[in-house]
């Protein structure tokens, strides 16, 4: 809720939206509302042309959920990628830091999310399915584990690999060159690069926690 002494409900309605904005607080906002106008009529209404002609046309990619111009994915379809590797990553921001380091050339499955019971978030509330389904049907020979370093990227490390264990892979991890809690969007990019460089086979106590 914006404050009620703005000379323009017009205005106060925009600045409410940016507001919306996760670490936007309403002087932000009110500075970006008024850094359009400056812009000019033409210049703002590009910008929100842009905004909602995403929101209308984007799409997933049925094979790996990677946000797409059409039904699979510019990586997917890509063919000088090693469709033998498959890089498993929480979301998106993940897919382009890793892509900036320019050290893997393999494929990807976005989950969209890490097992977080504190968060109501279940393995049935991820793309686990279509991962395991892509392992059955394609000629997967490794897959990368790449989720964040904290305790539900490793309790989700784990199901995976209890769900994929019993197939003819490779699975490893990245390298614990990132620190423990950080997330790969906030990782440099040499770090992580030779993080998914220097990957090491995953290994588990068989002794964890059943799902």
């Amino acid at each position: 809720m914006v404050q009620d002494n703005y000379p323009s409900k017009l205005l106060a309605d925009a600045v409410s939206q940016f507001v919306k904005l996760p670490g936007i607080g309403e002087r932000t906002a009110l500075r970006l509302v008024l850094y359009l106008m400056r812009l000019g009529k033409e210049e703002a209404l590009n910008f929100a042309s842009s905004l909602s002609s995403f929101f209308e046309h984007v799409k997933f990619c049925s094979i790996c959920h990677n946000i797409s111009d059409s039904e699979t994915c510019s990586i997917c379809s890509a063919p000088k990628r090693d469709r033998s590797t498959i890089c498993v990553i929480e979301n998106i921001k993940d897919l382009i830091a890793i892509e900036s380091t320019h050290q893997y050339n393999g494929l990807y499955h976005v989950l969209g999310g890490i097992i977080s019971p504190m968060e109501g978030i279940g393995p049935n509330d991820l793309k686990i399915q279509s991962l395991i389904d892509r392992v059955k049907n394609e000629k997967t020979r490794e897959v990368i584990l790449a989720l964040s370093v904290t305790m539900e990227g490793d309790t989700t490390n784990y199901y995976l690999y209890r769900k994929l264990k019993d197939f003819s892979l490779k699975i490893s991890i990245i390298a614990r060159g990132v620190a423990f809690g950080d997330e790969l969007e906030y990782t440099n990019e040499i770090t992580l690069g030779r993080s998914i460089v220097n990957r090491v086979p995953f290994e588990y106590p068989d002794s964890h926690e059943e799902f």
